[in-house]
């Protein structure tokens, strides 16, 4: 059981809780009813609100209609104002723009452009709302004259700042990575900045708004002139700097450059079958006066000809494309390729026209069997090749005749040039055997000596030489071109022109009457041409079709050395020990033995000597063949003779023996020694 105390304080905690929680409650529903009474007023203030609010409205949405078609009226009155302004001010254009039109467009361009624009809206205004209003054939009166201001504005600042390309700048940018070591860019500034920057503005107007391509026109031909110019200034410049110091130079790149864009030998003169020895003779007093005196040769001035004109070609090639990139900034892109067509035809032509005229006088050389004419198309036509690469991209776009004319150039120039090298050929062979220009001491003819000649200078150009006898083949070989082809062709070329020569040579041989000067002079031609084909390396080009050609001509030079030697038999059987009976030391002779022996030595005496005068006054060039053939000799003669005086001196032949025993061993030996050589 509980206590009876602490049930009581129990009791009352209880109820001192519920009479709180009473308190609570009754506290809370007095503010639910102070809640609801807000909520009821303030409902009550909302719709007072609401009715003033559409009162209000009701009144202000009248007022605010009216407002916004006042303001509308306004606008639209506004607006008509300004068209109106906008139309008269095109019947002010033309008192406006007069001034400006008359002075022209020179030093305000973009102020007369603007004014142009006024122009070309006022007339566009008139002929749409008022084509009857004079006003509109003022403003075309006023535009036609602004338009031709413009033109000719574009050709004046056109011809003002157009000047030929300088020689020296042409020769810099014409100059490649492997002509010169260090070099910076050369870039040409055909116009200047500003003026270019004008000129590119008129063009765009008068493209858009002058409805005229006459000014294209104007364009290609003050730039035509200005190109043909500069490749003419190039040339006269390469003319007086070769011809005075036979140089060329560039303060731009100091002795940097090569003196031409192709390596090209020093052209020396070629003997041409059937020629006079007097106008050798001529040709070679020129080029002495050359070398040694003011006046230039013939040759010298047609060297420095070639050289020009192969600088042209390469300038042409750099000038074109320059000229295209300033022509691509100012012509339509639908006009450019006929207007840079029209730009360059006139200096192509002089180009092509100056490369027909090589080939023709080529052609005329040939006619009068003047075959070293042809060494001048050789330079040209590898020059031509190796640029065609470049031309091509720069004519590509232009008409189809513009095209051809650089193929159509280079195709004369082989099918000449293959003509020149058959007809030579066969000049070599038919050269005329005349005694008058045989050489009297048996050494080089003239014809060896230039056919060598013009075979090595073949060698500067097997390149080009190859092509030029494969442009005349039909087989499918040569329509592939192919390297191996062109030389196998041109080591057979060469090939027939040592034949044809070795041929003419025999028959040549043939006018001497000593058959050992014959054999001299067989020897002396058969040895140059060795010599030279080893030293120029020729023989390896000959090789190609001939493989034992070296061996050949070694064999040919040792028959013409036997042959030689077969002239001093009949000297050497009067000595020759088979020949000789045998005598006792001391043993008298009879007449006839003592006879006999006189006659040998007075037969050797004369024969040594005769031979001696004779063969002295021959020649061999080749100092080596030279001495060889006189030991040689010299040691047959000797060993023979010095037996035979052996046998002899002993012998009592003759009470005078000084009288046939005239020489000693080495006497004989010491006139062996000067065969071969007048001055001893």
């Amino acid at each position: 059981m509980i206590p009876t105390d602490d049930a009581s304080t129990r009791k009352r905690e209880i109820e001192d809780k519920l009479r709180q929680e009473q308190e609570t409650l009754n506290f809370i529903k007095e503010s639910l009813e102070k809640s609801d009474q807000l909520t009821k007023n303030m409902v009550s203030i909302l719709s007072s609100f609401e009715s003033r609010l559409m009162q209000l409205e009701n009144s202000i949405i009248p007022v605010h209609k009216q407002t916004e078609n006042l303001q509308r009226l306004q606008d639209n009155v506004e607006k008509t104002l300004s068209c109106l302004d906008h139309v008269i001010s095109y019947y002010h254009v033309a008192k406006d723009s007069e001034r400006i039109i008359k002075e022209g467009p020179t030093g305000r361009l973009v102020e007369y452009l603007e004014c142009m624009g006024k122009i070309q809206k006022a007339v566009e205004y008139f002929q749409d709302n008022n084509p009857d209003s004079p006003e509109l054939n003022r403003v075309k009166s006023l535009f036609e004259k602004g338009k031709e201001s413009l033109e000719t504005e574009f050709r004046n600042l056109l011809t003002r700042h157009s000047k030929p390309v300088p020689p020296i700048l042409i020769l810099d940018l014409i100059s490649t990575e492997d002509e010169v070591e260090t070099q910076e860019e050369v870039t040409l500034e055909h116009l200047p900045e500003n003026v270019l920057a004008d000129i590119i503005c008129i063009s765009g107007w008068l493209v858009d708004y002058g409805r005229n391509q006459d000014f294209m026109n104007v364009y290609y031909q003050i730039r035509s002139s200005q190109l043909d110019r500069s490749l003419r200034g190039l040339k006269e410049h390469l003319r007086k700097n070769s011809s005075s110091s036979g140089v060329l130079y560039s303060p731009a790149v100091q002795n940097k450059r090569k003196d031409t864009p192709t390596k090209k030998p020093v052209k020396r003169p070629v003997y041409i079958p059937g020629h006079d020895h007097d106008l050798r003779f001529k040709h070679h007093v020129d080029n002495l006066n050359e070398k040694h005196g003011p006046a230039a040769g013939k040759d010298d001035v047609l060297d420095i000809e070639i050289d020009a004109y192969i600088h042209c070609i390469s300038a042409f090639v750099k000038l074109a494309q320059s000229e295209y990139q300033l022509l691509t900034e100012i012509i339509p892109e639908h006009h450019q390729k006929k207007t840079f067509d029209s730009l360059i035809l006139e200096a192509l032509d002089n180009l092509i026209q100056e490369g027909e005229s090589i080939v023709s006088a080529a052609r005329r050389a040939i006619l009068r069997h003047d075959y070293s004419a042809v060494l001048t198309i050789f330079p040209i036509l590898r020059h031509l090749k190796i640029t065609k690469p470049d031309f091509d991209p720069v004519l590509q776009g232009t008409a189809a005749s513009t095209k051809n004319k650089l193929p159509q150039l280079i195709t004369s120039m082989e099918t000449t040039g293959a003509k020149a090298l058959e007809e030579f050929a066969d000049s070599i062979k038919n050269d005329p055997d005349k005694e008058y220009n045989m050489p009297k001491d048996g050494t080089v003819h003239e014809l060896t000596s230039n056919a060598i000649l013009f075979l090595q200078q073949l060698l500067d150009f097997k390149e080009t030489a190859g092509a030029m006898l494969t442009s005349q083949e039909s087989s499918s070989s040569a329509s592939s071109y192919s390297n191996e082809f062109s030389k196998r062709l041109l080591s057979t070329y060469i090939c027939k022109v040592l034949g044809n020569l070795q041929l003419n040579l025999l028959s040549k041989s043939k006018v001497y009457e000593d058959p050992a000067l014959s054999a001299i002079f067989l020897l002396n031609n058969y040895n140059y041409i060795l010599k030279s084909l080893e030293k120029c390396g020729l023989i390896k080009l000959v090789a190609v079709t001939q493989k034992t050609a070296e061996k050949s001509y070694q064999e040919h030079i040792q028959q013409q050395i036997q042959t030689y030697q077969r002239s001093w038999s009949k000297v050497i059987d009067y000595i020759n020990e088979k020949s000789l009976p045998a005598f006792q030391p001391g043993a008298k002779l009879k007449d006839k033995e003592r006879q006999m022996i006189k006659d040998k030595f007075k037969g050797f005496n004369d024969g040594l000597e005769e031979l001696c005068k004779i063969q002295k006054a021959w020649a061999i060039p080749d100092k080596e063949q030279r001495d060889n053939i006189r030991q040689v000799q010299k040691e047959i003669v000797t060993e023979a003779y010095n037996t035979f005086l052996q046998r002899y001196a002993t012998v009592s032949f003759t009470k005078n023996p000084e009288k046939y025993i005239k020489y000693r061993p080495e006497h004989v030996a010491e006139m062996i020694d000067k065969l071969f050589d007048t001055s001893a």
